[in-house]
Parts: structure tokens; C-alpha cells; sequence
């Protein structure tokens, strides 16, 4: 006997943070929970705004439709469903199988959000490999390069992720690699789309050596998965790429081509999160997944980050929006 329920959460965010062009308030999705018989899966379905092509809205309408469809007995059929509402469901049907193990791999590449001189710290008290993020393309150009040169001398060892989010013309990815000591650039472990277009990125690579890493581009359509001088890793986020299983498919073309593959979080909350982990754990176990971002949240979701000591919402405390 099938059953599903959808609930619909909105959880409080850190007052800074700012995705594009938009202060980002509340994290606002669904989650689904998908019963057959004795076995529950859970999956979240949250939309990431300025990023995510689809709304919150049109992500709840289609979870019905296809949820109704499940119910009844049919397959879920996600090959024209939206990427939020693939990842989620796909995420709940396969925790309801059996196929997502337990195990989560809950070391994070901490994401420097704040005052750089905690982040320092931070990495040399990290057991291990020492990698950290830094958002750049926010500020100035040159500013990026000196912080991301002070952060390599600061901290022997460190290999540094950043991302630009295509926000710089090929001068100011110049004016950004002119400021990281030659002798700096290979602990930067890849910087993810640092110009408009493929054509640039690729350009700046060979021009500086610095590796870059393909995130956007993992999302546009026609996308192949390639090795290319410069190209270190590709980026991918279910929330924006899809269901488990078209993840499950590049993250397997990253490997026979040589390519790193990181799973990355879209602002999942914490229940999404610790999928993620799991997800991660599995399937790219050699690698730090990105997943530092519960420290931009105010409140928690039904299952706990591990260490993180924010107040946890059960989510039967979140008006369920549609069941069956």
C-alpha cells in the first residue's frame, strides 16, 4: 500500500547571505515523504532562487502530479520533471528502496564567509588535508587574488577551492591571477567558472596555470564531460542537476576521464544535507564534498548536522501541503 505526503518548510537564514542579486531570508521547499508498505524515503525539493530556473511553486505543483501518479501504482517517471523535483524524488524513492547507505561523509571544505582570520585558524587546527572555499568575484578582482595569495602563505599545505561564478571578464581574471604568487598557484585545487564563457575559462587556464572546475557548465544544456588542459574537477549539484541518477551518470564520466567530481549543496537544509553526505560517502569517498553551508542557516530540519548546534524543527511541526 503506497502513501505520500508533502510538507512544506521555511526555515530561518543568516542575515548575509546574498545569493546573486537577492538577500536570501528564508530557505523556502518541500519535503517528500514516500511510504510502500513498511518502508520510508525521504527527498527535499528546494529551488534555489537566482539559480534554479523553476520556483518553489512550480516544484510543489509537479511533486503532486507525479506523487499522485506514484500512489496509484505507477512508476515514478522523472526524464521531463524539474531538476528540484527529480533530485527529491528520485532521493526519496531510493531511501525507500534500500540503495542510499548510511554511512555520510560529514568532513566539510570550509567555506569562508566572514572574517578570513577565523578560516585561518580554523584550517590549522583541520586533521588531515587542509581544503577551504572562498566565494570570489564579489569584490574586486585584485582584492580576490591577494587574500586567496595570503591564505596559501598563511597555511602550509592548503589546497584552495574557490568560485567565481562566471562573474569576471577575462581582464579582471587576469587582474585576479597577477596578484597569486606563480609559485602559489598549484595549491589552488581549481577555481570554478571564473569567466562568462567556456572559450575564456579555458583561455585563463593556459595563460596562468590555474586549474578550473566547471560548475553553470555542468548544468548547460549539450554539456559533455571531457578532459581538457585545465580542467580539474567538475561541480555537481542535484538540486540543479537533476535526479540521483543523472548524478550517479557524471559523476561516473568524471572518473573515466580523469576528472575530480564534488558534490556540492544548493542551500539544502539540514535533512538535504545529510543526504547529500550520504551520497557523497558512496560515490566519491576520496573526495571533500562542498556541503559547508550550514552555518548560513538560523534553524535545523528534522535530522541534526553532525556538530552543528542550531535548534532543530521536526517536521511534523511544518503544515503538511498535499498527501495521498
Amino acid at each position: 500500500m503506497r502513501s505520500a505526503k508533502l510538507y512544506q518548510y521555511q526555515l530561518p537564514m543568516d542575515s548575509g547571505v546574498i545569493l546573486r542579486n537577492q538577500r536570501l531570508v528564508t530557505r523556502d521547499g518541500w519535503i517528500v515523504e514516500m511510504k510502500d508498505g513498511d518502508k520510508t524515503g525521504y527527498g527535499e525539493i528546494a529551488p534555489l532562487p537566482e539559480f534554479s530556473l523553476e520556483s518553489s511553486e512550480e516544484a510543489g505543483q509537479q511533486a503532486q502530479a507525479l506523487l499522485a501518479d506514484w500512489v496509484s501504482g505507477k512508476a515514478l517517471c522523472l526524464s521531463d520533471a524539474l531538476p528540484s523535483v527529480a533530485f527529491g524524488l528520485s532521493m526519496a524513492e531510493m531511501e525507500l528502496m534500500g540503495m542510499l547507505p548510511d554511512e555520510g561523509n560529514y568532513q566539510v571544505a570550509p567555506l569562508c564567509s566572514g572574517d578570513p582570520d577565523e578560516l585561518v585558524v580554523a584550517l590549522n587546527q583541520m586533521p588531515g588535508e587542509k581544503i577551504a572555499k572562498i566565494k570570489v568575484g564579489l569584490y574586486e578582482a585584485v582584492r580576490d587574488g591577494m587574500v586567496a595569495n595570503m591564505f596559501i602563505e598563511a597555511i602550509p599545505g592548503l589546497r584552495l577551492r574557490l568560485d567565481a561564478n562566471r562573474q569576471w571578464t577575462p581582464l579582471k581574471a587576469r587582474q585576479f591571477a597577477k596578484y597569486v604568487a606563480p609559485a602559489h598557484r598549484a595549491q589552488i585545487a581549481f577555481l570554478e567558472e571564473p569567466c562568462q564563457t567556456q572559450e575564456e575559462s579555458l583561455a585563463f587556464a593556459h595563460e596562468t596555470g590555474i586549474d578550473i572546475a566547471w560548475d553553470e557548465t555542468v548544468r548547460d544544456p549539450g554539456f559533455e564531460v571531457k578532459a581538457e588542459p585545465g580542467v580539474a574537477a567538475i561541480i555537481i549539484k542535484p538540486t540543479l542537476v537533476g535526479s540521483v541518477q543523472k548524478c550517479l551518470s557524471l559523476i561516473e564520466q568524471a572518473h573515466a576521464v580523469g576528472l575530480t567530481a564534488v558534490i556540492s549543496s544548493s542551500l539544502e537544509s539540514s535533512l538535504g544535507l545529510n543526504q547529500l553526505a550520504r551520497l557523497a560517502a558512496w560515490q566519491t569517498p576520496d573526495v571533500i564534498p562542498g556541503l559547508d553551508t550550514m552555518q548560513l542557516f538560523q534553524m535545523q530540519l528534522e535530522v541534526a548536522w553532525p556538530g552543528c548546534e542550531l535548534p532543530v524543527t521536526p517536521l511534523n511541526a511544518c503544515p503538511v501541503a498535499w498527501h495521498q
